[in-house]
């Protein structure tokens, strides 16, 4: 597997949907930080989050975070804390969980044949 050359960060690829401000963006990548490890497997450009809120504040708020990946599926979490913190938290740890469970299936750790992505050996050839 080749590293990756400008590797995704929240700083870089997070941004605020409804319910958010620009000036949130700042304290809300504070607590997504430790996504920056899951993602340095993936690369900048290709990479995007967004983070949205209804109805912020009141009883029954919904935070939604989204990934979208690049020859992925896209990853959908969401929290109904009631506190915007720990809603915040709930959703991070959601999608670190899931792009665990995404990696797992495309990149399965004992099976050195779709690790290395090698190529099929030509046919045997029979000898009599």
């Amino acid at each position: 597997m080749s590293a990756v050359t400008d590797p995704a960060t929240v700083g870089q690829c997070l941004r605020v949907g409804a319910g958010f401000s620009q000036g949130d963006l700042n304290w809300i990548a504070e607590q997504f930080a430790t996504l920056d490890a899951r993602l340095a497997g993936f690369h900048a450009d290709s990479t995007e989050l967004e983070v949205s809120v209804k109805d912020r504040e009141a009883r029954g708020q919904k935070v939604t975070l989204e990934c979208w990946i690049a020859g992925r599926q896209k990853i959908v979490t969401t929290s109904s804390e009631e506190d915007l913190h720990a809603a915040l938290n709930d959703v991070r740890d959601d999608l670190r969980r899931k792009l665990n469970d995404s990696k797992t299936k495309q990149e399965p750790r004992h099976n050195r044949h779709l690790r290395e992505h090698a190529e099929p050996d030509e046919e045997p050839t029979l000898v009599e």
